[in-house]
């Protein structure tokens, strides 16, 4: 019985080195992407991460098996070189999921730095066994447990590093570098001294110095179909990483755009210099409208034409973004503010040039918000938000047009913010008035009606105007309770007047589109009316052109029922909105109000003739009519020869507080 030692190749140690700290490398470059992903995407990592790792601590382990000289030749039993394979994949995975737990702690760390060590150690014994020798291999227990010993200490320092610098931007080359080197280390480090620290026990040996080993053609093929497989792994993760899974979060599937994602990193990478930029927010006017009417496939369509026409319109100028629904951005990182005015009407006219699409010719217009830098702002959201603020005064001044941001913009944004906020309080705070309006027969000299009209008393800012509060509470839906309380208000406030016989007339109240959503005008109306004990035929419910042709069909259900148990119908502004007169016999009105615009410049002869023939539609189709914005005697006599009596005006009476109104009724009493 003779004992040998072993003797190694030095660069083929180096070799073994390497590989192992390239396979770690390449494990923590995989990993690193598991903090930003979710479900299928972060086990995809996960795994790729472990194979990498457990594959290049395999394939290091043979390697170094190659690297020794051995004093004979050995054979291998395939079963257990592969069941140590998978050992590694399984430890490195078990070891990886652990590390990249979001909330970290100690133990958790000690965890996974000791599966990883186990994992090293199981591998190494169970490769050491696959070997086939006509002797035995013997341990030194000491020097096999300090072998251990370092596997695992080397592993958790690794896990360590990587945990406790992975958040850091430099971690990416220095701090993974160092992690991947203690792996490394606590591979091939417990590999050697195992291998080193142990004796072979062979019989028939009978030479007096070391042979080379022949090396084995199958596990020299394995090795390398393992490393091959690493390499194939890492290169197709980062392949896909970088061109299929980066386009996917960074780009808008539909118009093939950055998204927001990609924005913030532009943003963060390319637009600031050192000239003066510009942003621009591009919203399209009405694009609802052409989904609604035409469904989202052709909505999409149309999407794909705009976006294509601002990638045109821009070029290598900037980038052109998506933001979502019919919201695009564009960057200018080199613009001064005439060129982005320039660039703005260009993209206008650009955009509203006709859209053939599946045999549809559409039109569509766009309105435009524009910030410069740095005169607005040094950074993405405050650009962001500028543009954005002048793209509401866009579309505030009437659509299809652009907006330079300026302070006077932000100051009345400010306003709105902070008068939605109180707005969303006022009703609980009772902060809510109602004023009435007299309607004047001007033939019979007395009070025909009342429109009661809505005044919000704010704690701070005093009165605000109706047309600053009216906008946001019908786009925050807060219309709806305020109207609620109103018509309870109101039916209330006229039996009262009934009841002293200070006045026995119809109050009529204006109706949000809101109102007609959810079908449930008629129980709202009808529970007003019980409440107050106000007969139907003294309440008078006004609408707009624009709500009578919006659902048509549903609207005037639903004011048929209303008018079949008595509750009148005005249809106010006429002659202003979009709707079609042949339509006007279906809808189920009792008066049209000829809108102030014309009585403002009756003196025209073509508003003289506007007005003539409301009036004569309104005898026609059996309704009354109601002049509105009457001020001066001359405009009262041309109303009167053209077959109008009943008035509404400043000329009569400004809208009053109940308790002003009791006295002029007093006052104004035939």
């Amino acid at each position: 019985m003779d004992q040998m030692g072993t003797h190694y190749n030095t660069w083929i140690v180096l070799l073994s080195f390497a590989l192992a700290v390239t396979a770690a490398y390449s494990a923590l470059n995989l990993i690193s992407k598991v903090p930003h992903s979710t479900g299928r995407i972060r086990r995809l990592w996960l795994m790729s991460a472990a194979c990498v790792l457990g594959s290049g601590m395999w394939a290091m382990h043979f390697v170094g098996i190659m690297a020794t000289h051995f004093p004979f030749e050995i054979g291998y039993r395939p079963g257990r070189a592969v069941l140590s394979l998978l050992v590694s994949m399984l430890c490195s995975f078990g070891a990886l999921w652990i590390a990249t737990v979001p909330r970290q702690r100690m133990w958790r760390r000690t965890l996974s730095g000791l599966i990883l060590g186990a994992g090293i150690s199981v591998m190494h014994y169970i490769g050491i066994s696959s070997m086939e020798i006509e002797g035995k291999m013997h341990y030194e227990p000491l020097a096999q447990a300090i072998s251990v010993l370092i596997a695992l200490l080397a592993s958790y320092i690794g896990i360590f590093l990587f945990r406790r610098f992975r958040e850091q931007e430099y971690f990416s080359r220095r701090w993974k570098f160092a992690s991947a080197l203690f792996i490394g280390f606590a591979v091939t480090g417990m590999h050697y001294i195992s291998l080193r620290t142990s004796y072979f026990q062979y019989d028939g040996w009978n030479g007096t110095k070391p042979v080379v080993m022949e090396t084995d053609v199958i596990l020299l093929t394995g090795v390398s179909l393992v490393t091959l497989f690493m390499l194939a792994i890492s290169g197709g993760a980062v392949f896909l990483d970088r061109h299929v899974l980066e386009r996917m979060a960074y780009h808008d599937p539909l118009t093939e755009l950055p998204n927001r994602h990609g924005l913030e990193r532009y943003f963060r990478d390319e637009f600031f210099g050192d000239n003066p930029g510009a942003v621009f927010f591009v919203d399209l006017d009405r694009f609802k409208s052409i989904n609604d009417t035409l469904g989202h496939d052709i909505g999409d369509l149309l999407l794909q034409e705009v976006a294509d026409r601002l990638r045109t319109c821009v070029g290598s100028k900037g980038k052109v973004f998506r933001l979502g629904g019919d919201e695009f951005l564009i960057a200018l990182p080199d613009s001064s503010i005439e060129n982005a005015q320039e660039e703005a009407l260009h993209i206008l006219q650009e955009l509203k040039k006709s859209y053939s699409i599946e045999g549809n010719e559409l039109y569509v217009t766009a309105s435009v918000g524009i910030s410069m830098t740095p005169a607005h702002g040094t950074d993405r959201s405050a650009l962001m938000k500028a543009a954005d603020t002048a793209l509401y005064t866009s579309k505030d001044s009437g659509k299809n047009k652009f907006s330079v941001f300026d302070q006077e913009m932000n100051r009345y944004q400010l306003r709105r913010m902070s008068l939605e906020k109180d707005l969303r309080k006022a009703l609980a705070r009772s902060e809510f008035m109602v004023v009435y309006q007299p309607k004047w027969d001007s033939l019979m000299n007395v009070t025909v009606g009342l429109e009661a009209l809505l005044r919000w008393k704010h704690p701070d800012h005093g009165i605000i105007s109706p047309a600053e509060f009216i906008p946001i509470a019908e786009e925050t839906g807060l219309i709806v309770p305020i109207t609620y309380w109103m018509l309870q208000d109101v039916c209330v406030q006229n039996m009262s007047w009934h009841k002293d016989q200070i006045a026995n007339v119809p109050v009529s109240i204006n109706m949000s589109a809101r109102m007609f959503e959810n079908g449930s005008l008629y129980d709202v109306v009808s529970e007003a009316l019980a409440s107050s004990g106000l007969e139907p035929h003294f309440l008078e419910l006004e609408i707009t052109e624009s709500i009578a042709m919006n659902n048509m069909e549903e609207t005037v259900a639903q004011l048929s029922k209303l008018r079949d148990i008595g509750v009148r119908v005005s249809l106010d502004d006429f002659g202003t909105g979009f709707s079609s007169l042949g339509n006007l016999d279906e809808i189920p009105v009792n008066t049209l109000k000829i809108d102030q615009v014309f009585i403002r410049k009756s003196k025209m002869h073509s508003k003289k003739a506007i007005i003539s023939n409301i009036i004569a539609i309104a005898s026609n189709l059996n309704m009354e009519v109601v002049a509105e914005g009457v001020e001066t005697p001359e405009q009262i006599e041309l109303l009167q020869s053209l077959g109008c009596r009943v008035m509404q005006g400043f000329y009569y009476g400004r809208p009053m507080p109940v308790n002003e109104l009791g006295q002029w009724f007093i006052e104004n009493t035939a």
